[in-house]
This record gives structure tokens, C-alpha cells and sequence, in this order.
């Protein structure tokens, strides 16, 4: 972050996107400071997966950008209320395949001093949902 947005936020929406389920996955971050000013705009394309993971993979990346960064304030927002409820503890991660995507999300949000992810309704997340979907339609990854 630039000196100047020290002080903000750094808000970091994330959406997983899966045309089919399983099927092509790819995710989006758009990045933000809290006053709004845009800082990124992300995408990544996974090829074949589920829903849920090209939502814990937007999850990491969006951390990932956070912590390479030096962020020490995130606010992570994400329509997945099942990805949000497990990272939250509420829900179990039951799925084998989600249970180490889990553990590096946490991994990866212990080391950011002040965290918080918060579940969102889709319309608050089409930014994210844009760059998602751009990734399946460009077969694609733009991550820095």
C-alpha cells in the first residue's frame, strides 16, 4: 500500500465463480482501500473444480495479496455464506477436499493483525463476481 493508505482498510472482495459443479472455476478479487479507492483488480482461472473450492481459492489469493502487501488491517467480504460460516467456525468443513483449503485460509488470516471476513449479499460483491467470471471466459489469470 502507499504510504498515504496506510491508514486505510484494505477491503478485499472475493468471489468464486464454477460454470457447471463441478466444472470450469476461477475466481476474482477486487481490491480496494476503505475509502474506495480501487488498488486491484484480480482474477485466476482453476480449470475444473467446485464452487466451494474456487471460493476458498479466491479466499487464499485474496490473503495472499493481503499479507505479501503488508496489510495489517483487512476486511474481507465474500457471498459464500458457507465458506464465510466455516472460517468463522459456525459450520463444519465436512468435505475432505476443503479441509486443507480451510486450514491455509486460517493459516494465511492469523498473520494479518486485524481481520475480519464478513458474508455479503451477491449484489455487493459484482465487481468480484465480474473478474471471476472474466477468468472462465479468458481462460485466464491476472494475479499482480
Amino acid at each position: 500500500m502507499k504510504p498515504e493508505d496506510a491508514a486505510d482498510a484494505l477491503h478485499v472482495h472475493v468471489d468464486g465463480a464454477c460454470r457447471g459443479n463441478p466444472g470450469e472455476a476461477g475466481f476474482g478479487l477486487y481490491v480496494s482501500t476503505e475509502s474506495g479507492a480501487e488498488i486491484a483488480s484480480l482474477y485466476g482461472y482453476l480449470g475444473r473444480a467446485t464452487n466451494n473450492i474456487a471460493e476458498y481459492q479466491g479466499l487464499i489469493h485474496g490473503l495472499k495479496f493481503a499479507v505479501a502487501r503488508g496489510a495489517r488491517k483487512v476486511r474481507l467480504f465474500m457471498d459464500s455464506e458457507l465458506v464465510v460460516r466455516q472460517m468463522q467456525g459456525a459450520y463444519k468443513v465436512r468435505h475432505p477436499g476443503l479441509i486443507p483449503l480451510q486450514r491455509e485460509a486460517l493459516g494465511l488470516l492469523r498473520r494479518i493483525e486485524d481481520a475480519s471476513l464478513t458474508h455479503v449479499r451477491r449484489e455487493a460483491n459484482r465487481r468480484a463476481d465480474r473478474l471471476a467470471n472474466r477468468a472462465l471466459d479468458e481462460k485466464a489469470s491476472k494475479l499482480s
